[in-house]
């Protein structure tokens, strides 16, 4: 399995691509020239040159995902790579940086213990994120222990460590919000048409459900600019409070000149963060989410308002994963798991991540859980695979059939998934309805492959519908 995880990630590095859709048996490797690499592997080579370009894996992507996206339920899942796309687009150097830090007291040991971690999560060297977590394991340790004197120095260099952490997420936040205007209007316009691929299900359907394990807003953002409604489990308007109720809500409207038949609205999804969020804090024995502005300069000021009780960093819900689940055992994350759980293991369930490196295990071994049901589907789709998590999960599960893969310099850029790739939004049950009145009006002369091929040509030849204007975007983003 190591020699194959090599060779198909050297294709990735050299800017090729990797596709499994449909019936394909195994993933298809495509070099940056376009040459299949196993050919005998692909059932669907082009009949003239047999090299693959962006129209021929149109051809094979849209429909299929078109077909995925209409599961009774849909998922998004979203990593650090949503974020690094969107940050190139507006010209910045990408996300969050995920550099270690450096702690004087115990240091040898943080970095010791930080870097079994990694290697336990597959990772060379230890992040910020082992780093954090080994110092709070190490600081309840030296609590119990009555090692004061060494606890309060500890606690400070985490405070210290992990307010830069939260500065660095806000600066990635930032340098997207104040990037050239031209940029940042595209960068915006390519995230929003990206969400509304996936939002745009009639009301009448299963919410989409948005995770991610990203701290940064950016995907709430991305929802206020496409006009959809985001619903998770804070409740308020000031100040709003976590709630661990999981009371089925839903926004509904009543269509005039009738009563009693409220409709739902159209352009809602729920989101979900599983690691928590940059603007999560810990009030007592509460989790509030503060009004903390897109991209601000600075945590502190905020963290300062009444009713927190002068809250410091420590305080801040941004608590890394942890190998063993112990942070998602904790409050609020086995909610936020059990969300996770309940919306995708269910029988004809659509997961698709997008820019997750399968790096969180707890996350794995609910998405293998899903793959048990015959009915689910997984649709990889990203950048790259540095490390092979990606591929080291897809060679070890027996599903090989419930699992579509788009990736590579090509089928995992944010620009082509949104232009080309994933399904028009808005268009759906118009395209649908379009070729239905074509095969009528044809008669039943007409033969099934010409209707298919007329209904893929309307899909293909469908233009991006999206509720908001440039005009309101660059206000909002201004």
């Amino acid at each position: 399995m190591e020699d194959i995880i090599k060779e198909t990630q050297n294709v990735l590095s050299n800017g090729g691509n990797i596709i499994k859709t449909r019936d394909d048996r195994e993933l298809i490797l495509v070099d940056k020239d376009g040459n299949i690499q196993n050919a005998d592997s692909c059932g669907w080579l082009p009949e003239n040159d047999g090299k693959i370009n962006k129209s021929v894996f149109r051809t094979r992507i849209e429909p299929w995902l078109t077909s995925l996206f209409q599961s009774e339920h849909l998922s998004l899942l979203c990593g650090s790579g949503i974020t690094n796309a969107v940050s190139f687009l507006a010209g910045g150097g990408g996300g969050t940086t995920m550099a270690a830090s450096s702690f004087t007291t115990y240091k040898n040991e943080i970095e010791e213990a930080a870097k079994k971690s990694a290697k336990a999560c597959g990772r060379d060297s230890g992040n910020i994120e082992d780093q954090i977590r080994t110092a709070n394991d190490l600081l309840r340790g030296l609590r119990i222990l009555n090692k004061n004197t060494e606890a309060e120095s500890l606690e400070k260099e985490l405070n210290t460590t992990i307010s830069a952490f939260a500065k660095s997420i806000l600066e990635s936040e930032k340098a997207i919000a104040t990037a050239a205007d031209d940029k940042r209007e595209n960068a915006y316009s390519v995230l929003v048409n990206f969400l509304l691929s996936f939002a745009s299900r009639t009301g009448n359907r299963e919410r989409l459900n948005i995770f991610t394990t990203n701290y940064d807003r950016l995907i709430e953002v991305g929802a206020e600019l496409a006009g959809i409604h985001l619903m998770d489990r804070f409740v308020g308007t000031m100040m709003p409070i976590f709630r661990s109720s999981r009371l089925n809500l839903d926004i509904h409207y009543n269509p005039p000149g009738i009563r009693g038949e409220p409709r739902y609205l159209e352009g809602v999804a729920r989101l979900t963060k599983l690691h928590g969020s940059v603007d999560w804090v810990q009030n007592e024995d509460e989790i509030r989410r503060i009004g903390l502005p897109f991209g601000a300069d600075n945590i502190v000021p905020y963290l300062n308002a009444p009713g927190l009780k002068r809250a410091d960093a420590l305080k801040l819900m941004i608590y890394p994963n942890s190998a063993k689940d112990r942070e998602t055992a904790e409050y609020p994350y086995v909610e936020l798991f059990r969300d996770f759980a309940a919306a995708i293991c269910r029988p004809n369930s659509t997961l698709v991540t997008y820019g997750y490196g399968f790096g969180d295990e707890h996350i794995n071994r609910v998405i293998h859980d899903m793959l048990t049901i015959p009915s689910t589907h997984l649709v990889v789709i990203s950048f790259n695979d540095p490390i092979g998590r990606i591929l080291q999960f897809y060679y070890e599960s027996a599903h090989y059939a419930q699992m579509s893969v788009l990736m590579g310099s090509n089928l995992g850029d944010i620009t082509n998934l949104a232009n080309d790739y994933l399904p028009k939004s808005a268009i759906d049950r118009t395209t649908i309805r379009m070729a239905e009145l074509l095969q009528h009006r044809m008669g039943a002369a007409s033969s099934a492959s010409s209707t298919s091929a007329t209904a893929t040509s309307l899909i293909g030849s469908a233009t991006s519908s999206t509720t908001t204007t440039s005009t309101s975007q660059s206000t909002l983003a201004k």
